[in-house]
């Protein structure tokens, strides 16, 4: 692998990055008496995976962040791996009325096991529940981690349900009271991607645009195999009754969540306001995650994403937007329209920036252009393009991982353009680039590490012609 370039890019202005130490999965999101709670697996003492404690942050509207003290440390039955926190409003734990509880797992030597710690005063301090471990089978498997809880209203009252990463397989439990837990089934033989092993699992229900009604997802993470090459996120769409999930699509469908490098784990926020599903991941790859630039710290979460279902031909398909709060206190957008793109690139006049939000929309109708779209971050003979192969029919992304051995798999989807408008929004900061196509029905996400001088953005094309129908661009600054 070549060297990293330096990490003077600077700290992301609209993502979320560790103020010092390591990071990797957000764990325990949780919407409380008006905050985003945001803990992460964190490593304070190095700039590389160790012993995992949860960091911890606030956010009112997901953008602006309040580094918090350390959650959870390390204690005699071992490091903190990934979890959920939920408010147990109805005092099932006994811990309080309305105390936030955290479901962790612990990690030592060959044992897995999953424990309980509560706080009642909004995440500001905890206290960790004296009969922990609260989940630790005499004969768990050695993969035995990342409880996903939920309440589930169900016609016996509602109970919690935990979804958990077992192997290559997601093990569902239930408990009236977060203590005691009962298995119920277990998903996974036979469906999805199994490149790696099964990691930090979501269960979201979710409301499908048009409708009827909703249906389940359960997103689980996978280790390896994922379509830019090392880990990355699947889901499933199907129906789950408290104990079990059954999926909608034949044993053997893949989708993923994401076709960039770098977007794992991710995890929703538990009563979001006003109904809303909203999630993040970690913005980064096990394949390469203690190569990336490091200036003191090393770990940043991917924008914000709020969730639905839209109907994909015979099925459902997960749609990703940007929520309004990301880009709310930005000045108006500029506009362009109309603009005939000869073959080769052309920069946008006067725009430039480190952090740009950008709506496009390309008409293909007669359009010559074998390739077209966008460069960002261009400077000092480098850019990451954004494009579409017409004759491929398929949304790429190159150059954005510059500092990665040249054998890199392509970020690449197939994608046929509706209605001969290819309409993608691109989010653009200090140190990564965030793609969404045909209103969030897409997404590919990549670091970017370009020097501060890489601020241009181009539109190109190549083997013709080609034409913009409208493009806006946002910027934090006027």
């Amino acid at each position: 692998m070549s060297s990293p370039p330096s990490a003077a890019h600077g700290r992301p202005r609209l993502h979320f990055a560790v103020p010092s130490g390591w990071m990797n999965d957000p764990n325990g999101l949780v919407y409380l008496d008006g905050e985003y709670h945001l803990f992460y697996q964190h490593h304070p003492a190095s700039l590389l995976w160790g012993p995992m404690h949860w960091g911890h942050a606030a956010s009112r509207d997901m953008a602006r962040w309040e580094h918090l003290p350390i959650a959870l440390a390390p204690d005699e039955h071992g490091a903190i791996f990934s979890g959920s926190a939920v408010v147990d409003e109805r005092n099932s734990a006994g811990f309080g009325p309305g105390a936030l509880v955290a479901v962790f797992t612990q990690d030592r030597p060959g044992r897995q096991a999953q424990s309980l710690a509560f706080s009642l005063d909004r995440g500001r301090t905890w206290a960790k529940y004296a009969g922990n471990p609260v989940l630790a089978p005499a004969d768990a498997p050695a993969d035995f981690r990342d409880p996903r809880v939920i309440w589930y209203e169900g016609a016996d009252g509602g109970h919690w349900a935990m979804a958990l990463a077992v192997g290559h397989e997601i093990w569902f439990y239930t408990s009236p009271d977060l203590k005691a837990w009962t298995k119920a089934s277990a998903f996974g033989a036979g469906h999805g991607a199994h490149g790696g092993v099964w990691e930090c699992p979501e269960l979201v229900r979710l409301p499908v645009e048009g409708g009827p009604g909703q249906r389940w997802v359960l997103v689980v993470s996978v280790s390896n195999g994922a379509p830019a090459g090392g880990s990355g996120a699947q889901y499933f769409v199907g129906d789950f009754d408290g104990a079990r999930f059954i999926c909608d699509d034949p044993p053997d469908t893949v989708r993923w969540a994401d076709y960039g490098a770098d977007f794992y784990a991710p995890q929703a926020w538990q009563s979001a306001p006003g109904g809303r599903t909203i999630w993040l991941g970690w913005m980064n790859n096990w394949t390469y995650a203690r190569d990336t630039p490091a200036d003191g710290w090393r770990g940043m979460m991917s924008a914000p994403r709020e969730l639905a279902l839209a109907r994909d031909g015979g099925g459902l398909r997960l749609v990703q937007r940007l929520p309004a709060e990301l880009t709310a206190a930005w000045p108006a957008p500029r506009r362009f329209d109309g603009l005939a793109i000869s073959e080769g690139a052309a920069a946008l006049e006067d725009v430039c920036g480190e952090t740009l939000l950008i709506d496009v929309t390309f008409d293909l109708a007669g359009a010559s252009a074998a390739q077209l779209g966008l460069r960002v971050r261009v400077g000092g003979g480098a850019a990451t393009t954004l494009g579409y192969d017409r004759a491929g029919e398929a949304l790429y992304v190159e150059g954005a991982h510059t500092w990665r051995s040249a054998d890199a798999a392509p970020q690449a989807v197939p994608y046929e353009v509706r209605d001969s408008l290819l309409r993608l929004q691109i989010l653009v900061d200090t140190a990564s680039v965030e793609l969404f196509a045909d209103d969030g029905r897409v997404a590919i996400t990549n670091q970017v590490f370009p020097g501060p001088d890489c601020a241009g953005v181009e539109l190109f094309a190549t083997g013709g012609a080609a034409r913009l129908a409208e493009l806006t661009v946002r910027s934090p600054e006027p």
